[in-house]
C-alpha cells in the first residue's frame, strides 16, 4: 500500500503544480512546454540550440516539440536558421521578442512556484529534492 500510496501522491503533486504553472501564465499566450522551450533557448546564452538539444532538456518529454517550436516561430519568439558550415542543420535561437515574453514571465512563475510550496520550509524542500533526486537517476 505505501508504494501505491507514494507513487498516487507524487502523480497528484505533480499534476497540481504542472496546471499551477500552466495557469499562471495562459494569459501571456504560451503553453507551459512553449514557455519551457524559451528558457532552454535563453539558456543557450545566444549559442545556437537544436531540435534534439531541446528535446534532451525538455521536463516533459515530448513527440511535437517540431510543433512546439513551429508555434512559437509563428508568434516571433524563436528563430530558425540553416547552419552556415552544415545546410542540413537548422539552429534555433530565441528572438529579443522571445527573451521579452520570458521576462515578463519569470516573475509570476516564481511567484507561482513560491506558492505551490509555501507550506514547506527550507528543510523540508531540501529533503523533497533529495528524494525526487533518488528517483529521477
Amino acid at each position: 500500500m505505501e508504494t501505491k500510496e507514494v507513487i498516487i501522491t507524487l502523480l497528484k503533486a505533480s499534476s497540481n503544480a504542472s496546471e499551477n504553472l500552466s495557469q499562471a501564465i495562459k494569459h501571456f499566450g504560451i503553453s507551459i512546454q512553449q514557455f519551457n522551450v524559451l528558457r532552454i533557448l535563453r539558456g543557450q546564452k545566444g549559442e545556437a540550440a537544436n531540435l534534439s538539444t531541446i528535446q534532451e532538456r525538455m521536463v516533459n518529454k515530448m513527440s511535437n516539440t517540431t510543433r512546439l517550436i513551429d508555434k512559437l516561430i509563428e508568434k516571433e519568439y524563436v528563430e530558425r536558421r540553416i547552419c552556415k558550415e552544415n545546410r542540413r542543420k537548422i539552429e534555433l535561437f530565441i528572438t529579443k521578442k522571445g527573451t521579452t515574453l520570458l521576462n515578463e514571465i519569470d516573475p509570476v512563475i516564481d511567484q507561482c512556484q513560491e506558492k505551490i510550496v509555501q507550506n514547506l520550509d527550507y528543510k523540508q524542500k531540501d529533503n523533497m529534492i533529495k528524494i525526487l533526486k533518488q528517483l529521477n537517476t
